[in-house]
């Protein structure tokens, strides 16, 4: 898989999945259905650790700084 998340949206995905996590687990009680989104949390955060996104990748985006060419 090529990268295609660049270091501002890496940051941004780790910040709101972490949020996510938190939420979860601080204010959500653990048998109630909200408190998967400690689990959706781990998208961003398994997105940001590996660099790219499977979405972006279908949509052809990319966040990743284009390299010059001379």
């Amino acid at each position: 898989m090529s990268k295609n998340v660049g270091s501002i949206d890496r940051i941004l995905r780790i910040v709101v999945g972490l949020a996510l996590i938190a939420f979860a687990l601080g204010y959500i009680a653990p048998g109630s259905p909200l408190h998967l989104l400690g689990w959706i949390g781990m998208v961003p955060l398994a997105t940001a650790a590996m660099g790219s996104c499977p979405l972006y990748s279908v949509f052809g985006l990319s966040t990743c700084p284009m390299k010059a060419s001379h």
